[in-house]
């Protein structure tokens, strides 16, 4: 067995919200308040799909799916963040109507690669 063409990426994890940085909004329900609280995210390493008996042109669009679905999560915890804080805080900490249909249209288009790539469709 040959060894993989793919390239080997250096990651270097780092986290995406500084925990010591100081919060810019003292209202608990504006949206980058409540964004944190719903969660850190999560990020894909760029790396071809680990199951080696695939191969590599379906490892890499298992990847591709995986990278679409992390960036999906991300996408969702926006929405809701900013339904809530749209239902809970202040008028002027609530993102506009466009904003939230730019999110939801996001979120659409994330699920349809995300499903493409995983079912094998380019």
């Amino acid at each position: 067995m040959s060894a993989t063409k793919a390239p080997v990426l250096k990651i270097q994890p780092e986290p995406a919200i500084d925990d010591h940085e100081e919060d810019l909004s003292p209202d608990p329900n504006s949206f980058v308040a409540t964004l944190r609280r719903i969660g850190a995210g999560a990020a894909a390493d760029g790396q071809p799909w680990p199951e080696l008996h695939l191969s590599l042109g379906r490892r890499m669009q298992m990847a591709d799916a995986d990278c679409a679905l992390c960036g999906l999560r991300t996408v969702a915890e926006m929405a809701l963040a900013g339904e809530r804080s749209r239902q809970n805080g202040a008028r002027e900490d609530c993102l506009d109507d466009r904003s939230m249909e730019g999110l939801l249209m996001a979120v659409l288009s994330l699920t349809i690669l995300a499903t493409e790539r995983a079912q094998g469709r380019v």
